[in-house]
């Protein structure tokens, strides 16, 4: 079944690659969405598919780039979304 969250990473997230990361996991486990930096520091997105690819996309994000160091991965269901192809990077 899929699912879709927003997620919203805290820590040395930005300067790191960390975006590009998200959307190198996000095609590994062929997930659809979206990540950006936000104005405090931090990474945001929402990811859409399969629960058990949703589960491992997460714990890579929560784990982050080597050169990352996340300290908090919040996250929020939302609503499913029809018509998205790719992950991208805003």
């Amino acid at each position: 079944m899929a699912q879709r969250i927003y997620f919203l990473v805290h820590g040395q997230v930005q300067g790191v690659s960390f975006r590009y990361f998200t959307q190198k996991k996000a095609a590994e486990h062929s997930i659809t969405g979206w990540c950006r930096n936000t104005d405090n520091e931090k990474v945001e997105g929402e990811a859409q598919g399969e629960d058990s690819a949703m589960k491992e996309f997460l714990k890579a994000i929560n784990q982050g780039p080597s050169a990352a160091k996340v300290m908090k991965l919040d996250q929020e269901a939302r609503d499913v979304k029809d018509g998205e192809s790719r992950f991208e990077v805003r």
